[in-house]
C-alpha cells in the first residue's frame, strides 16, 4: 500500500462523515467500516511512525533517528524507522498487538503483521538497547512488500 491509497481512504472517510451534514442530512448516519473508523481514530490520536501514514506511534515513543529509511517503488514501499522511549518492551508489544489489528493488520508471527501485500516487523535491536539503556526501549519498524 502506498501513501496515495491511504490518502484516498482518508479523503473518502472525510467525505462520508461530512457529506450528510453538508447536504442538510445531519441526522442521517452512514455506517463506516471498522477498519476505516480505526484509521480515523488513529489519525486523530497522534503521529505516525516516520515514513508511514498508517502505523501510529505509541504514546511515550519518539523518533530515535533524524530520518527514516524510505523507498517507494512500483513493487511496494520499504520503510525502516527506529523509535525509542521510556516505556517497557511488553507495553510496546501490547499496544501494537491491540492497535494494528484495528487498522487491518493481521498478526502472522511474533512481532510480524501483514496487510494488503505488506509485512511489518517490530524488532528490538540489542545494540541500541544497550547504548540507550537510560532512554528505555528502542523499537525498529521495518515495512516491506510481501
Amino acid at each position: 500500500m502506498t501513501a496515495l491509497p491511504a490518502m484516498l481512504r482518508a479523503a473518502s472517510a472525510a467525505f462520508l462523515l461530512a457529506g450528510p451534514a453538508v447536504a442538510g442530512l445531519g441526522s442521517f448516519l452512514i455506517p463506516i467500516p471498522s477498519v476505516l473508523a480505526a484509521q480515523l481514530a488513529a489519525a486523530e490520536s497522534g503521529p505516525f511512525v516516520p515514513g508511514t501514514t498508517d502505523v501510529p506511534v505509541m504514546p511515550g515513543l519518539a523518533s530515535a533517528e533524524s530520518e527514516p529509511l524510505v523507498f517507494d517503488k512500483p513493487g511496494g514501499r520499504i520503510v525502516q524507522a527506529v523509535l525509542s522511549g521510556d516505556v517497557p518492551r511488553q507495553a510496546v508489544l501490547a499496544f501494537y498487538d491491540q492497535t494494528l489489528p484495528q487498522l487491518g493488520w493481521r498478526r502472522t508471527a511474533d512481532r510480524v503483521f501483514v496487510r494488503e501485500g505488506e509485512e511489518l516487523r517490530l524488532e528490538f535491536p540489542q545494540a541500541a538497547q544497550k547504548a540507550k539503556a537510560a532512554a528505555g526501549t528502542a523499537v525498529r519498524f521495518t515495512l516491506t512488500p510481501r
